[in-house]
C-alpha cells in the first residue's frame, strides 16, 4: 500500500497541473467527498483512495483537466451572451459548450483525452444510462454533447452512454447532420462554435427557445437569405397565410424583422391555430419562463386537458428494475454521508419539538378518573380530604398525516433534486418516529416539448385553444401507510438522470390533495417544494403564455380556501409566496432542510387543523368542488375534467 506522503504528493502534482493547464497561478484545488465543483478560481476535486488505483488516479486528473480547459478556453460573457432563454435549449447549450472545451484538450493530448474519457465514462456508468429503453428516458443534452464531442475528436461513444446515443442518433442525424459538421475546426472560436449550435437547436424544433440573439445570428449565418427576401417574405405573410407548410414549419416558423417586438406579434398570428385571430392570445408561442408575473385574462376558456390517455400515475419501484434502484439509493446514501450531520440535527431538533407537544398532558383534581396516587398524602395526613382523581387530555397531534410534493421537473437537475430527496429522506424517518404519517410524491411529464398528446392533436389537424398538450407522469415514492424501512430504496429514483422534465403544477397540486382528502386523519397537510413556474413548452405554445399559470392560482385559491387540507409551500430560488399564502422562499437548496422542518415545526406548534370554511355562495366553477365534498372524492384527473365541463 503506497503511503501518506504519496497521496500528498500526487494531490500537490495534481493541483499544479491543473493551474498550469488553466494558467491561473491562484487557482485554489482542493479535495473532498463532495461532488466536483468550480467556482471562480476555487475548484474541488474527488480524494483519490489511499492506494491510488488507476482507475481513481484517471477519473480525480480527468475532473482537474476538464476544470483548467474551462477556466483557459471558456468566456462566460460570451457564453450569456450566446445562451438560449429556453429552459431545454439552454442546457443543451450548456452540454455542447462543455464538449468544446474538453475537445480542445483531448486534440491537443492523447493522455489528457484518455482522463476526460475515464470521467465520462464513471459518469455515465453510475446513471444507468446503459439499461435505458424508451428516447424519453434518454436525456437528448447528453446524446446531442457526446455525438458532437465524437465528431470534434474522433473518439468513441463511452460505452455506459451508448444506449442514449443510439436512441437519438437517427432523430439528430436527420435534422442536424450538416450543422453538426460544420462545428469540426471551430473549437477554438467559441463565439462562431456558439452560432452554429444555435442553428443546430433550431433545426432540432427548439428555435423558439433562442431568444433575442437569433435575429443577429441569422445576420452573419452563411445559409440565410437577404434582408430584401426576408422583407418579401414577411411582406407576403402579412397579406395571406401561408399555404402547404408542414406542421413543423408552421410551429416553428420564424421571421426576422428589425422590430423584435412586431416579430413577436407576426408570428404569433400565424402561429395561432385558432380560426379566430382577434382571439390569438400575445404570448401563445413563448414558452413560461420562471417568476414571470403575467396578469390574467377573464375572458380567456378554462383549463382544458387535450388527452388524458397517456398520462399516468406510478410507483417508483415500477419506473426501473431493483438492481438500478439499489444502486441510486447507495448514491443517494453516499451524498447524505456528506450532509448527515446539518440535516439530522435539525431533524433532531424538530422531533423534540414534536415530541414535546406529545407528552401526557393530565388534568388533576378531579372526582373521577384515575386515582392519583401522588396525592393520596394529603389523605394520609388529613383523612378529610376527598380522593384526587386525574384525567388523560385528548391528543389531537397524533392524527396526522404530511404530503410531500417535490417539483422533478429539469430544472431542479444537479444539487437541488439531490437535497430534496435527502431532506425528504430525513423527514420521513423524523415523522415516523414522532407517529406522524408522511406520504411523498413527485410531479413531471413523460416526455420533452409534448408527447403522445401532442401527436394526436397534430394528426387531429391541430384543433384550436387545446389546452395542456402533453402526458403527465406523477411518481409515488412512499405511500402514506408505507413504512420508511420499505420505501426508503425508491427515493433514490430521483437521482436518475432523465426522470426530469416539465412541470404542471397545478395538475399535481389537485393529484396529491385529492389523495389526502381520501385520508382519514384529522389534520392533513400538503408541503409543495418547487423552484419555478410551471412550464410545458408544448401546452404554453399553442395556449395563452400564463395558461398554466393562470390554473396553478386557481386549484391554490381553492384549496386554501374551500378545503381542509393544509397547504404551505418552500421556493428554491423562486418566489412562491405571490401564489401561496403561507409560504417561504430560499436562496440556496442547502437551505431546504432548515426550511422544511422549521415550517412543519410552527404548522404543528399551532392548536390544530383549520376547519374547512363553510362558502357562502358556491355555484360557479371550481377545480376542487368535487374533490372537497364528502363521497364524492375523485382522481386528479377527473377533477380537472369536472372543472372544464
Amino acid at each position: 500500500m503506497k503511503s501518506e506522503s504519496q497521496i500528498e504528493r500526487f494531490k500537490r502534482a495534481v493541483a499544479q497541473t491543473t493551474r498550469s493547464i488553466a494558467a491561473e497561478p491562484e487557482l485554489t484545488v482542493t479535495f473532498g467527498t463532495e461532488p466536483p465543483a468550480l467556482k471562480g478560481i476555487r475548484a474541488r476535486l474527488p480524494v483519490p483512495a489511499r492506494d491510488l488505483p488507476a482507475q481513481d488516479v484517471a477519473i480525480v486528473r480527468g475532473q482537474a483537466d476538464a476544470f483548467g480547459l474551462k477556466l483557459a478556453f471558456h468566456d462566460e460573457k460570451t457564453h450569456q451572451q450566446f445562451a438560449p432563454t429556453g429552459p431545454n435549449a439552454r442546457m443543451i447549450f450548456d452540454a455542447v459548450e462543455t464538449a468544446r472545451v474538453e475537445a480542445i484538450g483531448a486534440n491537443a493530448m492523447d493522455g489528457m483525452g484518455a482522463n476526460l474519457a475515464a470521467v465520462l465514462e464513471s459518469k455515465y456508468a453510475g446513471k444507468g444510462y446503459a439499461k435505458v429503453r424508451e428516447r424519453a428516458d434518454a436525456p437528448l443534452p447528453d446524446a446531442l454533447a457526446l455525438l458532437i464531442r465524437e465528431k470534434l475528436t474522433g473518439r468513441p461513444i463511452p460505452k455506459s452512454a451508448e444506449r442514449i446515443v443510439d436512441l437519438w442518433r437517427p432523430f439528430i442525424e436527420e435534422r442536424a447532420a450538416a450543422d453538426i459538421a460544420r462545428l469540426t475546426g471551430q473549437e477554438h472560436d467559441q463565439e462562431i462554435f456558439s452560432k452554429i449550435v444555435r442553428t443546430v437547436l433550431r433545426d432540432l424544433d427548439l428555435g423558439d427557445e433562442l431568444g433575442d440573439n437569433e435575429s443577429d445570428e441569422n445576420q452573419d449565418s452563411e445559409n440565410e437569405t437577404t434582408e430584401e427576401q426576408q422583407q418579401q417574405q414577411q411582406d407576403s405573410s402579412d397579406s395571406e397565410e401561408p399555404q402547404g407548410s408542414s406542421s413543423e414549419e408552421v410551429e416553428f416558423q420564424e421571421g426576422t424583422p428589425e422590430d423584435s417586438e412586431q416579430q413577436m406579434v407576426e408570428v404569433d398570428a400565424d402561429q395561432q391555430p385558432s380560426d379566430d385571430e382577434s382571439d390569438a392570445p400575445e404570448d401563445g408561442t413563448q414558452p413560461m419562463r420562471p417568476n414571470q408575473n403575467t396578469p390574467d385574462r377573464p375572458n380567456e376558456p378554462l383549463y382544458k386537458i387535450y388527452s388524458t390517455a397517456h398520462d399516468e400515475v406510478i410507483g417508483a419501484d415500477d419506473l426501473c428494475d431493483s438492481d438500478e434502484l439499489t444502486r441510486l439509493r447507495a448514491y443517494l446514501d453516499q451524498q447524505l454521508s456528506a450532509m448527515q450531520g446539518v440535516v439530522s440535527r435539525l431533524a433532531n431538533r424538530l422531533q423534540r419539538r414534536l415530541m414535546a407537544k406529545q407528552q401526557r398532558n393530565w388534568e388533576f383534581d378531579l372526582e373521577e378518573g384515575i386515582l392519583d396516587a401522588a396525592r393520596l398524602t394529603r389523605v394520609i395526613i388529613d383523612p378529610t380530604n376527598p380522593l384526587s382523581y386525574k384525567v388523560e387530555k385528548d391528543m389531537k397531534f397524533r392524527d396526522t398525516v404530511v404530503t410531500l410534493l417535490l417539483d422533478n421537473s429539469g430544472s431542479m437537475r444537479g444539487r437541488p433534486i439531490t437535497v430534496a430527496a435527502m431532506c425528504a429522506d430525513i423527514l420521513a424517518r423524523t415523522l415516523e418516529r414522532c407517529n406522524v404519517k408522511v406520504e411523498i410524491l413527485g410531479f413531471t411529464t413523460k416526455a420533452w416539448k409534448g408527447g403522445q398528446a401532442r401527436e394526436k392533436w397534430i394528426q387531429d389537424g391541430k384543433p384550436g385553444q387545446p389546452g395542456r398538450l402533453n402526458d403527465l407522469r406523477h411518481i409515488i415514492y412512499k405511500g402514506a401507510d408505507s413504512p420508511w424501512r420499505r420505501a426508503r430504496r425508491s427515493l433514490g429514483l430521483m437521482m436518475r438522470e432523465g426522470l426530469l422534465k416539465e412541470n404542471i403544477d397545478g395538475e399535481a397540486l389537485i393529484w396529491a390533495h385529492n389523495r389526502l382528502l381520501a385520508r382519514q386523519e384529522q389534520r392533513r397537510i400538503l408541503m409543495v417544494i418547487s423552484d419555478g413556474a410551471p412550464v410545458d413548452d408544448s401546452t404554453l405554445s399553442v395556449n395563452a403564455g400564463n395558461y398554466l399559470e393562470r390554473h396553478l392560482r386557481t386549484v391554490i385559491e381553492e384549496i386554501e380556501t374551500k378545503s381542509p387540507v393544509e397547504l404551505l409551500a418552500i421556493g428554491i430560488g423562486h418566489d412562491v409566496t405571490r401564489y401561496y399564502r403561507r409560504a417561504v422562499t430560499i436562496v440556496d437548496a442547502e437551505q431546504l432542510g432548515g426550511a422544511m422542518t422549521e415550517k412543519l415545526a410552527e404548522l404543528f406548534e399551532e392548536e390544530g387543523p383549520r376547519k374547512r370554511p363553510e362558502p357562502a355562495n358556491d355555484t360557479g366553477p371550481s377545480a376542487l368542488r368535487s374533490a372537497t365534498r364528502p363521497g364524492l372524492a375523485k382522481t386528479s384527473l377527473q377533477a380537472v375534467r369536472a372543472s372544464v365541463s
